[in-house]
């Protein structure tokens, strides 16, 4: 039998619909191969996770005059959840099996099951994230919009916004960020015309509620905003002028953990109420799991100012996801969305009470989730998750595409890249795809530039304290090509505040520096204002636009977006050779230019293109003499 088969599940050519599946839906595939004379019999093996495999055969389609053969086959999934499939070649004499690559291309005799995930239509996909930008704020580092309160008897406040925030841990060996430099919300509030100018539609504030930290993820109240970042009334301010500029805000919701200087806990009697660790008669206590009462508790990662919750204890879930819970409370506030911290630790059954709660107030609520792996099959604690399978997550954050987006920009390696993207694609929903967010770093990882640059030896904490970067030029055109790739690729970039200014900083403090204002790096900043302003201008295409595959060798990633909107090109050279990219007697545009495209690409360079026909350019201001 002739080796050569053909079959890729992100062509409308081999299935549709691509990506995932809504239960009911017919699934067409379509298996093509070559071989010298008629198989007997042509079969789909679909297989429900952990279930028995079912065969369905195959129809003959047509044979075409080089001895393709070409087979097809229509089914209905009626439950959703995980499955995987291959297809079978039977002949004569022999059986063939047909699998999956690590590129989703067929393969014969080997590879892996392709996976179909299927979905059920509980809640319809929020509409306001796709095509925009989401700029990730950590408050206390990013504006100071006025008179600081300094509400904390324990804190250290502040006055070098330029400083290096403590890193070293104190005699007892802990770290405690408990310095503080001042941002509110009111600071978010006056920089909003900024945020504008970057392209910013979104808004995600790490934690915001009342917290005895700086970052806030060890919550002590979670009906009250930090009186360090403001009020109530400062939240709604922010969210009502936000809202007039098109941005809506994503609030970060810590469900899994409490902080145990907490209204819940009150380890050290700071609260008025009694709290779990005070009295096993608070109305918190079956909120955690103590070991042996009171000091010996479950806590999150075994850190000890973080006392684990018990997500599916009917007061807890109540007092969160219920009618007059904290949920309903700020989503009634008119705020965009919630990103679930550590989604992989929160139960089945508290996410879709979370879920739901959300959607009850506004349905098109965002509800996001922090997941680092795939998580459209994802194991965690020795369970398959469930969060896209219908009436979970919309979104989830996109680390697959950040690891080899890095990694491709580190090591020319476009492949790992393609495959990674193809793979998502293929196991999401269309609808978690286009609202997926895209980031590059994080509060909780090194910052893009100092992942990408030379910054000597950062062999020790100290060392990385103070770590620069030498090479800035070469530097830039690293990250560069990372951005492209996170303003281009499907899904939604996430910009983590202070990357468009040229912020550095290794690990947790060294990431949370305060943004440099006055201080900002020109050339990042005119960068990632083109980006903005790009994605803006051709919104309707980066917001659900096909990704199409045109180029993955010689250190090149290239692919397309397109839809009944337009298409764009984007071609990311890594290598060590200029590309030339066939124009077919064209003319193009760079949409991140606004200049003709010469139809070379340098080595480590980036190019995003669109016939210059089809391109809308913004008018041009008329300044009066």
């Amino acid at each position: 039998m002739n080796e050569q088969v053909r079959f890729f599940p992100n062509s409308a050519e081999f299935k549709e619909p691509l990506g995932a599946a809504a239960v009911n839906e017919p699934v067409r595939l379509t298996l093509k191969f070559n071989r010298p004379s008629n198989p007997s019999e042509v079969f789909l093996v679909l297989t429900k996770d952990n279930e028995s495999e079912v065969y369905y055969p195959m129809n003959f389609v047509a044979s075409q005059p080089d001895s393709t053969m070409e087979y097809s086959v229509s089914v209905r999934v009626t439950t959703k959840g995980l499955y995987f499939y291959h297809f079978i070649i039977d002949t004569e004499d022999k059986q063939y099996r047909i699998g999956c690559g690590d590129d989703l291309n067929a393969m014969l005799g080997k590879g892996h099951d392709w996976q179909l995930s299927v979905y059920e239509k509980v809640y319809k996909a929020p509409e306001f994230l796709k095509g925009g930008l989401i700029y990730q704020i950590m408050p206390d580092r990013f504006f100071d919009g006025g008179v600081r309160r300094k509400t904390k008897s324990y804190a250290k406040y502040r006055d070098d916004w330029y400083g290096l925030p403590e890193y070293l841990p104190d005699a007892d060996g802990k770290i405690r960020n408990e310095d503080f430099f001042g941002g509110n919300l009111r600071g978010v509030i006056k920089k909003l015309g900024y945020l504008k100018g970057l392209g910013v539609t979104c808004i995600y504030l790490n934690p915001i509620f009342e917290a005895h930290s700086n970052h806030k993820y060890d919550t002590g109240n979670y009906r009250k905003v930090d009186p360090d970042f403001g009020t109530a009334d400062d939240l709604r301010e922010l969210i009502r002028k936000a809202d007039k500029k098109g941005i809506k805000i994503l609030l970060d919701g810590v469900f899994s953990h409490t902080g145990d200087d907490s209204i819940y806990f009150n380890k050290y009697g700071n609260y008025d109420s009694p709290g779990a660790y005070s009295s096993v008669h608070s109305p918190y206590y079956k909120w955690y799991a103590f070991k042996d009462y009171p000091d010996e508790y479950d806590c999150w990662w075994n850190i000890d100012i973080l006392p684990q919750v018990r997500e599916t204890e009917p007061s807890y879930l109540e007092y969160i996801c219920g009618e007059d819970g904290i949920i309903r409370y700020w989503t009634e506030m008119g705020i965009g969305g919630w990103r679930l911290d550590v989604a992989d630790e929160l139960p089945d059954g508290f996410l879709d009470r979370a879920v739901h709660a959300a959607k009850a107030v506004n349905p098109d609520c965002l509800v996001l989730g922090e997941v680092w792996e795939d998580a459209s099959n994802k194991i965690a604690y020795s369970r398959r998750r469930r969060y896209l399978s219908g009436g979970q997550l919309d979104s989830v954050t996109n680390y697959p595409f950040k690891e080899d987006i890095l990694h491709f920009v580190r090591s020319a390696d476009a492949k790992k890249l393609a495959d990674t993207v193809n793979v998502i694609i293929n196991n999401y929903p269309g609808f978690v795809v286009n609202n997926l967010m895209n980031l590059l770093d994080t509060h909780d990882t090194a910052r893009l530039i100092s992942v990408l640059g030379d910054s000597g030896d950062t062999s020790t904490r100290d060392k990385r304290a103070v770590a620069k970067i030498s090479d800035t030029e070469h530097t830039r055109k690293l990250v560069k090509l990372a951005a492209v790739l996170q303003y281009t690729l499907p899904g939604v970039p996430c910009l983590y505040y202070g990357d468009e200014a040229g912020l550095e900083g290794f690990e947790d403090p060294f990431n949370r520096r305060c943004y440099p204002w006055k201080q900002e790096d020109k050339n990042y900043l005119r960068m990632y204002k083109k980006l903005g302003a790009m994605r803006a201008r051709d919104r309707a295409v980066f917001a659900d636009g096909g990704y199409v595959p045109l180029a993955c060798c010689d250190g090149v990633f290239a692919f397309s977006r397109k839809n009944e909107s337009g298409e764009i090109t984007v071609i990311a050279n890594r290598g060590e050779r200029p590309y030339v990219f066939n124009t077919e007697g064209e003319d193009y545009t760079d949409l991140i230019t606004l200049k003709p495209f010469t139809g070379t690409v340098e080595p480590f360079d980036a190019a995003v293109i669109k016939r210059t026909k089809d391109v809308v350019f913004p008018e041009k201001k008329v300044v009066k003499k």
